[in-house]
């Protein structure tokens, strides 16, 4: 199986994350969480209206994420390294992304905001803790903050979205396969052979 590491080309201008989707199933498999003051499980210092803020993992650095090629057909995995995520992670919020969001990947939205973000770098004391969302190290951690009434009326109340899908432009860094002593030696004599033949 195909797998390949999508990274940052900090040489192009429109890589990195562009947006973040808020959609019915997330491709890392992760769903959020919905912050209001109804939530009885969750203690929050003070509250004097409904915070409306979804809290969620937008990027979990090397998780397997399964594609398909143009045709449908073809299946290959894409991932991220904990490197990768962290410049996205920083890279959204230099260049002012913070209220660029979709549904589902197709519909631009108003009134939804990035209102926090961190990397998860320790597994006992990460806020993330607090809200019993479990990830590995390194993962991204976005709180959005939601005054679109119908987008939280007819989306997040009933459901109909449950996590983050971040949209962005990536190069991609095919994973080589493990290959054995003898494979490597039939790959390098190819390579000779190839360079050989073109002189």
């Amino acid at each position: 199986m195909k797998v390949i590491e999508l990274i940052l080309d900090e040489q192009q201008i429109l890589n990195g994350v562009q947006a973040i989707s808020i959609v019915e199933k997330p491709a890392i498999e992760s769903d959020f969480i919905t912050l209001s003051k109804q939530d009885e499980e969750i203690k929050l210092a003070t509250i004097s209206e409904e915070k409306r803020i979804l809290l969620g993992a937008a990027l979990i650095p090397d998780k397997l994420i399964p594609r398909k090629d143009e045709g449908g057909e073809d299946v290959y995995y894409i991932h991220f390294s904990k490197d990768t995520v962290r410049k996205a992670s920083e890279l959204f919020l230099k260049l002012g992304r913070q209220g660029k969001s979709t549904l589902e990947h197709k519909v631009n939205l108003e009134g939804l905001t990035v209102v926090e973000t961190w990397i998860k770098e320790d597994d006992t004391h990460d806020k993330s803790k607090l809200y019993n969302l479990e990830a590995p190290l390194g993962t991204w951690f976005v709180a959005m903050k939601v005054e679109n009434e119908q987008v939280w009326d007819e989306f997040v109340k009933t459901g109909k979205v449950k996590g983050f899908s971040i949209e962005g432009m990536f190069s991609k860094k095919e994973d080589e396969p493990e290959l054995t002593e003898a494979e490597r030696m039939v790959k390098r004599l190819r390579e000779i052979i190839q360079k050989s033949n073109s002189n």
